[in-house]
């Protein structure tokens, strides 16, 4: 009787290594990702503040899991023509961690509450220098980030801030038109229900009299 090889064993073994291997990544992966979504953050596309005035930037968030000591909001900045972004500000655990960015130094103050999904931040007489793009970046474990906020901040002269955006004037002229257009039909309609009814009730009186 011949001997099998010294091979014949691992590869036969083989192909009930990987058959068995399969189910056991599968189940693992399900373990990690159990509970786990991505993490919604919400902010304003675009905002103007006047040159020495305070800047709120706003920032919200939606996750699934309820906020904890493992939640963190971190803030970056991106200068006006800069490729760079620079990390100025941290939240965690009630506490505030300022970076050492010169141009936010004794500027900023926490305005958002996490119980309330609101990671968003103060900053104080706001000048030109801080043109440029704000990033509201949350982490709320085991949710993951699936794309930060980002809010491009315009500085400028109080005496050409806008007060309304565009499109709030627009809507506002339109539905005021609307509503115009609305009464007017309203009144003539009433007045031709009221013109119909006296000649009705003036003709019924001519043809009892007649």
């Amino acid at each position: 009787m011949m001997a099998a090889p010294a091979g014949a064993g691992a590869v036969i073994a083989a192909p009930d290594r990987r058959r068995w291997l399969w189910p056991v990544l599968t189940a693992a992966l399900g373990l990690l990702t159990t509970g786990v979504s991505a993490l919604e953050v919400y902010t304003p596309k675009e905002i103007f503040v006047a040159n020495g005035t305070q800047g709120k930037l706003t920032c919200k968030f939606k996750s699934t899991n309820t906020t904890g000591t493992l939640t963190t909001v971190s803030w970056s900045f991106q200068p006006e023509g800069a490729d760079t972004t620079v990390s100025f500000f941290h939240y965690s655990q009630g506490k505030v961690y300022p970076g050492n960015y010169p141009p936010f130094k004794d500027r900023i103050s926490w305005a958002g509450d996490l119980d309330k999904k609101d990671a968003s931040i103060n900053i104080e007489n706001m000048q030109f220098i801080h043109n440029g793009t704000y990033i509201c970046d949350v982490k709320n474990p085991p949710d993951i980030v699936a794309q930060p906020g980002h809010i491009r901040l315009y500085v400028v002269e109080k005496e050409i801030l806008p007060v309304f955006p565009v499109w709030v004037v627009v809507g506002t002229v339109t539905a005021v038109v609307v509503g115009v257009i609305l009464l007017v039909t309203m009144v003539l309609a009433v007045l031709y229900r009221r013109r119909n009814s006296k000649r009705d009730y003036t003709g019924a009186q001519s043809y009892m009299h007649n």
